[in-house]
């Protein structure tokens, strides 16, 4: 008895020691990644440039995340990078805390002004990066139209109302677009774009009408949410692509390399983040990010998987190397 009595006691200090660190301690921690990487026809004018990435805030979640935002953002006002790339998912059930959206919808009002509350939080965190004049653009994920599922319907007009409220405050939204980079300082006549790519739970995510107009061999970046978009995009269209929405997969056993929650809930292959290195996600030529985020989903935790802040340095593209961490 004794005995059993000592193992739920280890059992139960374990526990707590991991909702200490998970829910206290790491989703505070930035794991600031750098890594410097080939960009095919690279213009001079962007050769060593820096572009940062961060995404998935979910503005709106009990225990949001919002305070390593903020630290993030003064981190880049700090560092000003040619360019900050938001890959989505801003809001967090934006019309309430029901997991049936159809009964918040009955009260539409209060789903509206829940809605813009969030959505005045992001302007509000994000507002530093527009004040020191730093590109900011952005991607729209699947819960800024409330789905946390496929399946579920879509909330157009909460995206909608996101999309035309950051719009307004500086923040570039690219839905199935491309952008040309760097105008304040780079030569027009060698412009280095950036290609949007539309959310993919509610099927908005459409990388052929996104390069529409694109010249053949020009120089991009490509932006989208879900790597799940990735394998839609035509062969050597996204020589560099970065995305969000994993979180990692926010819970992972620890002393593991990759294994997390999400080996259980998702179907088929699962990108957590990183590089990804399948040779069968994804035609060829194409090359994927997936950045952590900052946020939550479901519950706030985080264990080993911190909020990330990804920090890519461009080069023109040559034979040896796409890709390649930097010396910290």
């Amino acid at each position: 008895m004794k005995s059993f009595g000592y193992l739920l006691a280890i059992i139960v200090s374990i526990t707590a020691v991991l909702l200490l660190w998970g829910v206290v301690i790491e989703p505070r921690i930035i794991d600031e990644e750098q890594f410097t990487v080939g960009i095919p026809d690279l213009p001079p004018d962007w050769q060593q440039k820096e572009v940062a990435v961060i995404g998935d805030f979910q503005i709106g979640m009990w225990l949001e995340n919002d305070s390593t935002i903020r630290r993030i953002v003064d981190e880049l006002v700090e560092r000003r990078p040619a360019a900050v790339l938001i890959t989505g998912d801003f809001i967090y059930r934006p019309t309430g805390l029901s997991f049936f959206p159809w009964i918040d919808e009955l009260d539409r009002p209060a789903a509206e002004r829940r809605t813009e509350r969030l959505i005045q939080e992001n302007v509000d965190i994000l507002r530093p990066l527009v004040e020191a004049g730093l590109p900011v653009y952005a991607a729209m994920g699947n819960h800024d139209y409330g789905q946390e599922t496929k399946d579920a319907e879509a909330l157009v007009w909460a995206a909608d109302l996101l999309a035309s409220t950051l719009e307004s405050n500086g923040i570039e939204i690219l839905q199935n677009e491309a952008r040309e980079l760097g105008t304040e300082f780079s030569d027009p006549a060698e412009p280095l774009y950036l290609v949007g790519i539309g959310a993919h739970y509610p099927g908005m995510d459409k990388p052929t009408e996104a390069l529409e107009g694109l010249p053949a061999n020009a120089p991009r970046l490509v932006l989208f949410h879900n790597p799940q978009t990735f394998p839609k995009i035509p062969a050597g269209a996204a020589p560099f692509a970065v995305a969000g929405h994993t979180h990692g997969g926010q819970i992972r056993i620890p002393m593991t390399e990759s294994w997390s929650w999400l080996r259980i809930v998702e179907e088929g292959d699962v990108h957590a983040d990183g590089w990804v290195e399948d040779p069968d996600f994804g035609a060829a030529g194409n090359r994927l990010y997936v950045n952590r985020g900052i946020g939550f989903s479901m519950i706030p935790v985080r264990v080993q998987c911190p909020p990330e802040l990804t920090i890519f340095t461009l080069e023109r593209e040559n034979q040896s190397s796409s890709a390649s961490r930097t010396s910290l």
